[in-house]
């Protein structure tokens, strides 16, 4: 079964960050051209929060929020949750139900390695489930089974006659 780890490998994407100084603005910008919904907030080489367009959803509602002024750090999510890189799917899978999250740090030896989100692992997952399928459907085709068990002619005990 794939692990975190894995499925990091798979995206082929370096970790994006923003720093909790830099404009909503700046930050909007930085995902709009990597094509991506959710931004890691570093400091001095730690992650601190994380800032997504829910985030933005949200505050921009706010009377005064302006996203020229506004920094990112003051309206990131600072409750982050964490899962080792060597986490299989399934564990993936029940973190993002049971905690109701859509994005889990992932970490190796105490230090960030990636962020996944649960669209990453419920691809991951169903890209899975399909090539088991498959495996499963080149082995037990239908012609095995029209071909499995006995000989038409001779039934069940290989013999002619009554069984």
């Amino acid at each position: 079964m794939q692990t975190a780890e894995d499925i990091l490998k798979e995206k082929k994407r370096d970790m994006i960050t923003a720093s909790p100084d830099q404009t909503v603005r700046e930050v909007l910008e930085i995902m709009h051209a990597n094509r991506i919904g959710a931004m890691l907030v570093k400091r001095a080489d730690k992650v601190v929060g994380i800032w997504t367009e829910r985030d933005l959803a949200r505050d921009i509602l706010i009377p005064g929020f302006d996203i020229d002024t506004a920094r990112v750090g003051e309206h990131m999510t600072t409750k982050l949750y964490t899962a080792p890189h060597d986490t299989p799917i399934l564990k993936l899978q029940e973190m993002f139900l049971g905690l109701f999250v859509r994005h889990i740090l992932i970490v190796q030896k105490r230090k960030t390695v990636g962020l996944l989100s649960i669209g990453d692992v419920l691809r991951a997952s169903l890209l899975e489930k399909d090539r088991q399928i498959r495996e499963l459907t080149a082995v037990a085709s239908w012609e095995y089974y029209e071909n499995w068990g006995w000989d038409r002619e001779l039934g069940p005990s290989g013999k002619r006659g009554p069984v």
